[in-house]
């Protein structure tokens, strides 16, 4: 029976143990009838409660109990006492009914308790008030008989409440626990998970059973329940009632109950633990192997442009911004994998080790796979750029040769030329970029394993090379042409460089063969002082003629040869009108000069060998040189010789011009 369940009852203090103590050291029980009817009913249900709650060595010791009549009638009186021997015959010693002072004396002999002694059990006597200190001691007596010894019943029933709830409670919290705890320390794993997982919540804070079984026992301890320290009583147990002993019992395996509880809560909370991280850590797998390494194996194309490229990139950097995600997941799952494999839990370590491995292993496959994408959409990137800019050198190139080449001179020819040859070198620098930017990425592609998106990617692969091969070969035949252009562009150009330079050196001819007719009319006019000096100089002349018929042939085979270059670049040569009449004037003139002054030459040797003769026939009298017929011959040569001397050279187009007149002809 429970305090709580009759509390209403114990209220009305129908009885009470003080705590006091008779000489026998037996508990003192009172019941304090009133002047209202007293329910026996109740008055038997909390005798019962009391009776309950002395241990049955305290028991056996007997009670002495004090009932108060001073404020009721005898027949509640007798009545009481006579239920005593139905309640606790065996337990009741002495029975001390209290009188009042005059009330009862003529009723005493109606009815004697002690000649019933043997009948009910226990003795009967009728005292009043002031003398109850003759059977019990004034200290173990309350105030309301006279004694000195303190008690609340209020105070005494709410501790009761308190200590029969930690009982209670206790009690209850204590079979939970055990229920928990060997439940936890059954066989398998599954079993014990599935024993914890059913009971493994108690009904009560053991914490706050604690704290207040603790309070109770620290007044216990310091109260002992019956005032012996001068302070107030609230309740009749003591050491010999077991309260203390109990408390502390309870305390000590609600202690270890809860000791072994905590562990186990412990060893749930890190298994809890460890299915959370395990569970995260297959999320992590399963999306990064799932959903990750679909959206990898989708994007494997590397574009066929720059802003193709770009696009996949752009498209990339939102699948690794995706991953980052589950990366920065799996970083804070290491860091909690590797906080427990400190703790040192040797039965985990191995499953941890497994979860971290597995986890690491797919994060870092997946990192490389990313990784390797982005190198991959970069190189692409930087070869479709290479591809571009030797485009577009080729589109300049070409735009180049395709206008056609009017130079003013060789010199505006040689540059335009270098400019070509620089372009041409460019583009097999570019063409060289290209082609090493796309063996760098073919090598990639061809290095890129199987397992890179978890299935066979041959084909996709094959395209890729095919575009990026296909672009090379398109690039070379694009400059091969170029090429083969630029060898018929440097042809036609070298060709009008010779023909700039033929038209040159022809002009160059003219102009030295004019600078020889003009040494001819001025400076070549002497005709020798004898036949020997004359036919010197006729000799010397031969051979300026030879000079001057070298450079006229030198002349017309460089005008031969820019007909024949203008042939071949489909060009009219401005030789043709210009320096050919030119030279062949200028040669006519030189060799009509040329023919007059071996004329007069050979006019000068007849002169000089036949007056030499006539002067080796007669050198000591040239009185008869005279007279001699060789005279006139002389003479008659002499003349003519003057005469052509002072004749001017008619070229056959008109023009007149003059030989400097010799100063020998004036010795003449």
């Amino acid at each position: 029976m429970e305090a709580s369940v009759i509390l209403p009852i114990l209220k009305k203090k129908l009885a009470f143990l003080s705590g006091g103590k008779d000489r026998r050291s037996g508990l003192i029980l009172t019941i304090p009838l009133c002047l209202e009817q007293t329910s026996m009913d109740e008055l038997s249900v909390t005798l019962d409660y009391l009776l309950s709650i002395p241990s049955e060595k305290c028991k056996a010791r007997g009670f002495t109990v004090i009932v108060d009549g001073r404020k009721s009638q005898w027949n509640v009186v007798k009545t009481v006492v006579l239920m005593l021997q139905n309640v606790v015959p065996a337990e009741v010693s002495l029975v001390c009914v209290v009188k009042p002072d005059e009330f009862w004396d003529k009723k005493v002999t109606h009815f004697c308790f002690w000649k019933e002694k043997d009948r009910l059990g226990f003795e009967v006597i009728l005292v009043s008030a002031n003398k109850l200190t003759r059977y019990i001691e004034p200290c173990q007596l309350t105030e309301d008989f006279g004694g000195t010894l303190t008690y609340d019943h209020m105070d005494w029933l709410n501790k009761r409440l308190v200590f029969e709830k930690f009982t209670k409670e206790s009690t209850s919290l204590l079979d939970e626990l055990a229920l928990i705890n060997n439940g936890s320390d059954k066989g398998t794993q599954q079993e014990r998970e599935r024993s914890i997982d059913l009971n493994f919540l108690p009904s009560v804070d053991p914490e706050t059973v604690l704290q207040t079984g603790h309070e109770l026992l620290s007044e216990l301890q310091q109260r002992r329940f019956n005032g012996s320290d001068g302070g107030v009583s609230w309740s009749p147990m003591d050491d010999e009632l077991l309260a203390q002993p109990q408390v502390m019992k309870l305390l000590d395996s609600l202690r270890e109950q809860y000791t072994r509880y905590q562990e186990v809560c412990r060893q749930r909370s890190k298994r809890t633990q460890l299915e959370e991280i395990q569970q995260k850590v297959m999320q992590v797998v399963n999306w990064l192997e799932g959903p990750g390494s679909e959206q990898l194996r989708t994007q494997w194309g590397i574009g066929d442009s720059i802003r193709a490229s770009q696009a996949l990139q752009q498209k990339h950097e939102e699948i690794e911004s995706q991953h980052s995600e589950w990366f920065a997941v799996y970083v804070e799952l290491n860091q909690q994998i590797a906080a427990l494999l400190n703790a040192g839990d040797e039965e985990d370590l191995v499953e941890l080790k497994a979860l971290q491995q597995q986890l690491s292993d797919v994060c870092y496959r997946q990192a490389s796979q990313l990784e390797f994408r982005q190198n991959l959409l970069q190189a692409a990137l930087e070869f479709h750029s290479v591809a571009q800019d030797l485009s577009q050198q080729l589109d300049g190139l070409l735009g180049m040769l395709c206008v056609d080449v009017a130079p003013a001179d060789g010199a505006s020819i040689q540059q335009t030329l270098k400019l070509l040859e620089e372009k041409l070198k460019s583009v097999d620098l570019g063409l060289q970029g290209l082609r090493e930017k796309g063996q760098s990425l073919l090598d990639q592609i061809s290095n890129q394993a199987s397992w890179a998106y978890g299935k066979d990617v041959t084909i996709e692969n094959k395209e890729n090379v095919d575009h990026i091969q296909g672009v090379m070969e398109d690039m070379q035949l694009r400059k091969q042409r170029c090429e083969d252009m630029v060898d018929v562009r440097r042809l036609k150009m070298l060709q009008m460089v010779q023909l700039f330079k033929c038209e040159e050196d022809a002009a160059q001819a003219v102009e030295w063969l004019s600078e020889l007719l003009d040494a001819l009319l001025k400076t070549h006019i002497r005709l020798g002082d004898d036949a020997q000096e004359t036919k010197v100089l006729l000799e010397k002349h031969r051979k300026f003629v030879d000079v001057a018929q070298s450079t006229y042939d030198y002349g017309r085979q460089l005008l031969q040869a820019t007909v024949v270059l203008c042939q071949s670049l489909r060009c009219t040569s401005r030789s043709s009108g210009d320096t050919l009449p030119r030279l062949n004037r200028v040669w006519k003139q030189f060799t009509v000069t040329s023919e007059e002054r071996v004329h007069r030459l050979e006019t000068a040797v007849a002169f000089h060998s036949t007056a030499e003769k006539i002067l080796q026939e007669c050198p000591d009298q040239p009185e008869a040189f005279s007279e001699m017929d060789q005279f006139d011959e002389i003479e008659a040569v002499g003349k003519s010789l003057l005469d052509r001397l002072t004749v001017p050279v008619v070229y056959p187009d008109g023009y007149v011009e003059w030989f400097l007149m010799p100063l020998e002809s004036c010795s003449w």
